[in-house]
């Protein structure tokens, strides 16, 4: 459940969250920090996504927008969102159920 970020950011139920978190790389074992809150750094980047605005426009309720706009930048440089959008597609197609 996401505290941090009001309903009127919030675009993921909880079952797709769910779905999700099992696709996205984990921090643990690598160098450095752990990964904040990442529900709320794929929220925010979602709702970037949806109005258009530059990361630095984020509102304050997501965090730094240095941080969504890094874990974006790894996330597609190496392959996880192509990864997830597969795996999605793969999960829709064999189950029956539309995406969107």
């Amino acid at each position: 459940m996401v505290s941090a970020v009001g309903d009127r950011y919030k675009v993921l139920k909880d079952e797709q969250w769910e779905l999700l978190e099992l696709l996205l790389p984990k921090s643990q074992g690598r160098v450095g920090r752990h990964f904040a809150n990442n529900r709320r750094v794929v929220e925010a980047m979602l709702y970037r996504l949806r109005t258009g605005i530059p990361w630095r426009d984020l509102p304050q309720v997501f965090g730094p927008w240095q941080t969504v706009w890094k874990r974006h930048r790894h996330y597609a440089g190496d392959g996880t969102w192509d990864r997830v959008l597969t795996a999605l597609l793969t999960l829709a197609d064999a189950t029956g159920n539309r995406i969107g």
